[in-house]
């Protein structure tokens, strides 16, 4: 197979040409692995071959290697180390001369298939002298093998974990590095190329950041990197200082004011990317700050040992007008570009996380800078000056802030109205949108909405939903918080008066030609939802009203077919704004007595619609319209029986739909609403989607986050089917034993943790609803055998005390379940059990309310079984 010519035709602008190539490329790769390994290292070492097919060839090396996939991964892993020896050997031999390739396209590709041989076989214990030759490379000349060997290295650092090199190595690959970004380095590239795998390499530096020396050596590198004449340099090395800000921020005190001093010169006089990296290191300390003050829970005395160094409030008094200046750098059509970002935009961010960090002591130095600015002729100045005052509404207390918003108020319902300015207009309603999400509400004391501007502030908003998309999407929003604020206000809500005229007000954004801006008709859809959401029962008739509106639109949507896939990727989005409407309002009448059967007139109506938006489709089932029949289920109760002998194929469909793994667990959670709507009604559907739900449990393809959903959902069938569940037992009682087994010998980092928490919890929610669902039947004694487990079960997860609350209320739930479905069957095992006694007993004396009430049920179920 004449390789250079396959790989050139791939790159053909002839789809056939290329298909073709891209076929026997595919049959050649499964046919001989090894040698078609061999055939593309050769074509990326040799020098004879043109630039774009050794590049292409890499790409396919480092795909042979790599996958985002986790189970697609660990098998491309598997495959490499079974390869034959000496073809690996021959490969690598070939990628490390690459390095010093003439063509940087071949330099750049081979550094990173290294990487990605590295991070296979350093874990293996296997290359062992990599990191030597690597080293060897970066003092030779010339200078594109140099750059090349630093970038290798560079991800190589972020390829593997730090426990896999020895800190020999490590600080032989700091000195490298650092050596290559030093001034006496006359490359560029060079420099930068050191300089960005400083960045990668800083992870591995714990030990030489704990070093006095070692530490103030690497921060004067950096901070002279940060005055390099290659403006990209800069930027790396201020990336490089943003790292350093988050992964060694207890080690920073020495240096904070003169990395003031650099960030502050940036910020007002470097080039954009870099000056952007500069502001950013402040809010990556305010981010740090945050965290330790929210952790810590600001009651600590002066002088306790509480991580915190107060950057920032030693900071505001430089920092806080340093970012006032950058908010005066706005550019002209950052309002319609939804992924802007600016200088002016970051120094906004980052006031608004100083004003989280500092709260009250930000207010007076910025309350100057706004009275000065926000009536000047310049819309640059009375943009920043409304910017600058919806960036520290969150974070300061109420009582410093609504004053200021009380005077503040009137002026700026009317700039949004007449300001000429369509900037200023966005910023506006942004910021009153602030107002209302952090000041307004029955957790605030003094409203700043009273009987008096509360139809004026709608009054602007309204009209202001008819200004320019961007300017009209700030004001659904601003509307959405005004509405949540009235959520909890009693049966008389103070929008009541006008809700006729919002609703038809939204209506009428949903239909503007240009809704599809900004996010312009996603917006009003969220605030029509919320202003149903937090209606009172005195607009209970005109949210009914709304429905055959709603189904009208919905309607529409299913009628025309043949589209072009923009079209239908349109007509899906609606539909889902549509059916997501719906589900709110369904909710809405669905939770009292008195508004269930004014709605029930139109659920046949409804459904039918829903079914229609599965036909559309033909693979996929429409995530939102499911989750609103979860919703109509929960509404009509066993009433929704007579839906299910349509609706049963797209309820599967949803199961099997292991790609969108969002819509498998919408499904999975809609079989809970189901049986919990039907429950003995369900059992003719039993069978099919127990076989469905234990076969995604089995698969490595599932998304690992859609299991314990799956294993709460046994336990809603269990409790909707009762002693019918018998036929299932031994399955499901099996799959729940080895997750069980899984969960209580796992140790990681805290995401892993957290998700052995939601398992445990899916667990325990199915053996709770098992017990429950078997209570008072004559085949309760199935259940004995597996009683020990489940007790062992609680002894494990009790034993490694990483358990969160809800684990705990649930956990406690099973013990009492178990007491009192099993009775005197479970009084001696209850009694032998390890740990049960001290974890009762924790419970009883729970701070948290729910886990104390579960605890002492508990409580009382096992007393009776021990004294039947």
């Amino acid at each position: 197979m004449e390789v250079t010519q396959v790989l050139l035709n791939a790159q053909s602008i002839d789809g056939a040409v290329r298909k073709n190539a891209e076929e026997s490329l595919k049959h050649f790769q499964e046919q001989n692995l090894t040698v078609f390994l061999l055939l593309l290292s050769g074509e990326l070492v040799s020098e004879e071959k043109p630039v774009e097919t050794r590049k292409l060839a890499g790409l396919i090396l480092k795909n042979a290697l790599d996958a985002k996939d986790q189970q697609r991964k660990v098998e491309l892993v598997q495959r490499w180390l079974s390869l034959d020896g000496n073809a690996k050997s021959q490969i690598k031999a070939g990628l490390l001369k690459t390095l010093s390739s003439p063509v940087s396209d071949a330099r750049s590709t081979a550094s990173q298939v290294i990487a990605k041989v590295a991070g296979i076989e350093l874990p293996h214990k296997q290359w062992p002298e990599l990191v030597g030759s690597l080293l060897s490379n970066v003092h030779q000349l010339p200078a594109h093998a140099k750059q090349a060997t630093l970038e290798t290295l560079g991800y190589l650092c972020e390829e593997v974990s730090p426990d896999v090199i020895d800190q020999d190595q490590v600080n032989k690959i700091l000195t490298a590095v650092v050596q290559g970004m030093s001034a006496s380095e006359g490359n560029t590239d060079v420099r930068l190329a050191a300089t960005r795998a400083l960045y990668n390499a800083l992870g591995f530096a714990q030990a030489n950041f704990s070093n006095d020396m070692e530490r103030d050596y690497l921060m004067r590198v950096v901070c002279e990197a940060t005055l390099s004449p290659e403006v990209r340099i800069r930027q790396a090395a201020f990336e490089c200082l943003v790292s350093i800000s988050s992964t060694y921020y207890e080690k920073l005190a020495p240096y904070i004011q003169d990395i003031f001093n650099i960030t502050a010169k940036a910020v007002r006089e470097d080039e954009e990317p870099v000056a952007l990296q500069a502001i950013e290191f402040w809010s990556s300390i305010c981010d740090e700050e945050i965290d330790i003050l929210e952790e810590y829970g600001g009651d600590f005395t002066g002088d306790s040992d509480i991580p915190c160094f107060y950057f920032i409030k030693q900071a505001i008094p430089a920092l806080v007008p340093m970012l006032l200046e950058t908010l005066l750098k706005q550019e002209e059509d950052q309002d319609q570009d939804e992924g802007a970002w600016n200088i002016a935009m970051a120094g906004g961010t980052c006031l608004g996380l100083v004003a989280r960090t500092v709260g009250d002591d930000i207010v007076p130095l910025v309350v100057p800078f706004i009275e000065e600015n926000v009536t000047k002729p310049d819309w640059r100045q009375r943009e920043a000056a409304t910017y600058a005052f919806g960036s520290i509404l969150e974070g300061p207390s109420p009582a410093k802030l609504i004053p200021l918003v009380n005077v503040a108020l009137n002026f700026m319902l009317s700039a949004l109205t007449k300001d000429p300015n369509s900037h200023v207009k966005d910023t506006t309603a942004w910021t009153l949108g602030r107002i209302f999400e952090f000041l307004h509400g029955s957790a605030v004391d003094s409203p700043i909405i009273t009987q008096a501007n509360c139809q004026q502030i709608v009054a602007v908003l309204l009209q202001s939903m008819k200004d320019t998309p961007n300017v009209a999407e700030k004001a659904c929003g601003a509307l959405y918080f005004l509405a949540q604020g009235y959520e909890e206000v009693g049966p008389s809500s103070p929008l009541t008066p006008f809700f006729q005229e919002i609703v038809q007000s939204l209506l009428t954004v949903t239909h503007r030609e240009d809704a599809r801006e900004s996010r312009l008709r996603t917006a009003a859809y969220e605030t029509l939802n919320e202003v149903v959401r937090c209606s009172t029962d005195e607009t209970a008739p005109l949210v009914l009203q709304l429905v055959p509106v709603i189904i009208m639109e919905l309607h529409n949507t299913v009628e025309g077919q043949k589209l072009s896939s923009d079209e239908r990727e349109k007509q899906s989005e609606l539909q889902g704004l549509l059916c997501g409407c719906l589900q709110v309002i369904i909710q809405k009448f669905g939770s009292s007595e008195s508004t269930k059967y004014l709605f029930l007139q139109y659920a046949d109506q409804i459904m039918g619609l829903f079914l229609s938006v599965f036909a559309c489709r033909s693979a996929t089932v429409h995530e939102e319209a499911m989750l609103a029949i979860g919703a109509l289920a929960y509404a009509t109760g066993p009433d929704f029986a007579k839906y299910m002998p349509e609706f049963y194929r797209y309820l599967e469909m949803g199961l099997q739909n292991f790609e969108e793994y969002q819509v498998c667990a919408v499904t999975v959670g809609v079989v809970g609403d189901i049986c919990r709507a039907l429950e003995e009604k369900v059992v003719p559907y039993c069978d099919g989607i127990m076989t469905q739900l234990l076969k995604n449990l089995s698969s490595n393809q599932l998304h690992r986050s859609v299991k314990p959903p799956i294993f709460s959902c046994f336990g809603d069938i269990a409790l909707a089917v009762g002693e019918y569940f018998e036929k299932y037992l031994m399955w499901a009682m099996s799959a729940l034993q080895s997750a069980a087994e899984l969960s209580t010998h796992t140790t990681g980092d805290d995401e892993l943790i957290e998700y052995i928490n939601t398992l445990r919890n899916g667990i325990l929610e199915a053996y709770s609803g098992i017990f429950q669902g078997f209570k008072n039947s004559p085949k309760t004694q199935l259940l004995i055998p597996y009683a020990p487990h489940i007790l062992q079960f609680l002894d494990g997860i009790y034993m490694e005390k990483d358990m969160d609350d809800v684990v705990m209320k649930t956990a406690i739930g099973v013990l009492g379940d178990l007491a009192d479905t099993l009775g005197s069957h479970a009084a001696s095992l209850i009694q032998q059990s390890v740990s049960s006694k001290d974890f009762l007993n924790e419970c009883l004396s729970s701070e948290d309310v729910m886990i104390k009430e579960s605890a002492e049920w508990a409580k009382l179920a096992i007393s009776r079984a021990i004294s039947v």
